[in-house]
């Protein structure tokens, strides 16, 4: 989950590694650090701070790195609490080896005692500083053999970047956790991910598992752990720097909850069939050929996976369920052939979703991945990608890339339920129609906003509070209640609507609002009842109601209204006023929204 940036060539290079580091502060905020290879065989210079990005930057003010080779990292922290000593870069007691690492060792605590016994002397709590010690003890003068050396000794995922004081190159490996090379003329940089290359490059290469990479100015030469040289094909980011900055918005996740209406016309575009009875997906899997789904996630991908069951079941009339990745891949799963495991992603770098998907491979199960992030890992260890193309995603409670992961499943669905027969051309157009009207619905959904900073009041001060929801918006429920808990840290439970009675509803009391999904469906009676259940017991209840609804007043303190849309596309809409009442309440509570505790934007590591 942390931030790697690295640079060789002929500007200031601290300049250029601080600079990415700002962009990839959302993978991680404990600690930063950045070293300098000043030349001409001298010392390594390092500066490293517990705390934000800003600290660091604060403490460079008054510190002269010149150099144009540095390394740096912005760390969330696994082993080892927050502190200088446990920030990276970590140097080696000589001060001429300087390694920065993301991922997990997992057997560091036997190297770390073998290596202690043979005289090296930590400094820090880390599992990372193990590195340094086993590259130094290999180190005869080549560094990338000093690399690949160490990492033979290594179990866990890493990307581990290393410089030397005598060296004018950057050594990289890859295992599992992320690495991208930007190219360039004259000059290499190299960063765990894309935003941070983007205003200096678009040319990049993705570094795969097993590789190591050795970067200088005259460029990158990629080699596997036995030194064989690898091709890495160099691909052209259609990103641009403007798009992974906050463009003139208090924070990134407001800016990202407003983008989406053009997120899903990007998602939407180009694939729908002229005839407007059929989606084109550009996919290799055959429809008919599978009988089960089983779709695989983390967090808010799994609830956008939740939806695309309901949806695929419905269109499709074909089993489908959501297995959460971090169960999945310790089971073992029913699976064949005619199964298809759905990987859902923002990132492509989730560490359970990658296993649970090498699982499913390992049993010969077709693999998919509803996925944004070109050239990920996940990317290239399934059989298809439907990318949704919400574009780069910094803040860390993901928005705009769940409604783009609801807008591919609809899409997929569609396919799905034509290919099998089981979607009528009536259906089929009146799906189409809706899913081309939505955009202009999203416009009018974000202009709840008003009306969910009045109500973030009663959230704020809530002790907790409860979401429900019926059929497809069950998902939406706990959808809403993972994003009050994320960025407000305000205590919230999701349930579907008809369990209340089973046991949530010793829950309700007038400190316990009720965010309810009420919007027209085909129980909508049933979800009145319920809210009246809610009102006898004193409850209040924020209700999600459609536009027009003349009824739904009468059974709730407090109404939100969303345009009126075909049932099953609701999620889309429904999720916007949710996203903006945890948005108000948390900025009510005067909480960190882009970078909530304890959190960070890609779980790359267990």
């Amino acid at each position: 989950m942390c931030g790697i940036v690295a640079y060789v060539g002929g500007r200031e290079a601290a300049d250029v590694v601080v600079d990415g580091l700002r962009r990839l502060e959302y993978r991680g905020y404990d600690s930063s650090g950045v070293v300098v290879a000043p030349g001409a065989g001298a010392a390594l210079q390092v500066v490293k701070r517990a705390g934000k990005l800003s600290v660091l930057q604060d403490a460079l003010r008054t510190v002269r790195l010149g150099g144009a080779l540095a390394l740096g990292h912005t760390r969330w922290a696994t082993h080892g609490r927050p502190s200088d000593a446990n920030a990276h870069p970590h140097l080696s007691e000589d001060g001429r080896l300087a390694v920065i690492h993301n991922g997990i060792i997992e057997n560091y605590l036997p190297l770390r005692e073998a290596l202690q016994r043979d005289g090296h002397v930590f400094g820090s709590e880390t599992d990372s500083e193990v590195l340094v010690h086993l590259i130094e003890q290999a180190y005869a003068g080549d560094l990338a053999a000093a690399v690949r050396s160490a990492l033979r000794q290594v179990r866990g995922a890493y990307a581990l970047v290393a410089a030397h004081a005598g060296h004018e190159e950057v050594v990289a490996a890859r295992a599992t956790s992320p690495l991208v090379v930007g190219v360039g003329e004259g000059e290499q940089w190299l960063a765990s991910d894309v935003p941070a290359l983007l205003p200096y490059t678009r040319r990049v290469a993705y570094l795969c598992d097993g590789d190591v990479a050795v970067m200088t100015c005259a460029g990158v030469r990629v080699t596997d752990m036995d030194g064989r040289e690898l091709e890495r094909p160099v691909e052209t980011v259609d990103w641009d720097a403007e798009a992974a900055e906050k463009g003139g918005y208090a924070h990134f996740m407001l800016k990202e909850i407003e983008e989406q209406p053009s997120v899903l016309q990007q998602t939407l575009g180009g694939r729908f069939a002229p005839d407007g009875r059929d989606v084109l997906l550009d996919l290799s899997l055959d429809p008919s050929a599978i009988d089960r789904i089983v779709i695989t996630a983390a967090g808010t991908a799994a609830y956008a996976g939740t939806v695309g069951a309901a949806l695929l079941e419905t269109l499709a009339r074909v089993p489908a369920g959501v297995e959460i990745a971090s169960e999945l891949r310790y089971r073992d799963p029913v699976l064949d052939e005619r199964t298809l495991v759905i990987a859902v992603s923002q990132s492509g770098e989730t560490i359970d979703t990658l296993e649970a998907v090498r699982e499913a491979r390992r049993r010969g199960v077709p693999t998919l991945a509803v996925l944004n992030v070109k050239g990920s890992s996940l990317a290239r260890e399934v059989d298809d990608v439907l990318y949704v193309h919400a574009g780069p995603e910094i803040g860390v409670a993901s928005t705009k890339a769940y409604l783009a992961m609801l807008a591919a499943f609809a899409l997929l669905a569609v396919r799905f339920g034509r290919a099998r027969g089981r979607l009528d051309d009536e259906r089929a157009e009146a799906l189409l129609r809706g899913l081309r009207g939505l955009p202009q619905a999203l416009e009018a959904a974000l202009a709840t906003r008003s009306r969910a900073r009045e109500l973030a009041e009663r959230l704020a001060t809530a002790r907790s509070a409860l979401f429900l929801g019926r059929g497809i918006n069950v998902a939406s429920a706990f959808e809403g209640a993972l994003k009050l808990k994320e960025i407000s840290y305000v205590h919230a439970e999701a349930y579907a609507m008809g369990e209340m009675k089973h046991g949530p509803i010793a829950l309700i009391e007038p400190s316990v609002p009720v965010v309810a999904i009420a919007t027209t469906s085909a129980r909508y009676d049933k979800t009145i009842a319920n809210l009246q259940e809610v009102r006898a017991r004193d409850g209040v209840v924020i209700a999600i109601a459609s536009e027009g609804d003349g009824t739904i007043a009468a059974h709730a303190d407090e109404v939100i209204e969303v345009p009126r849309v075909d049932e099953l596309l609701s999620p889309l809409v429904n999720v916007v006023p949710l996203q903006l009442l945890a948005y108000e309440t948390a900025l009510r509570l005067g909480r960190d929204v882009d970078q909530p505790r304890n959190l960070a934007k890609s779980v790359t590591v267990e």
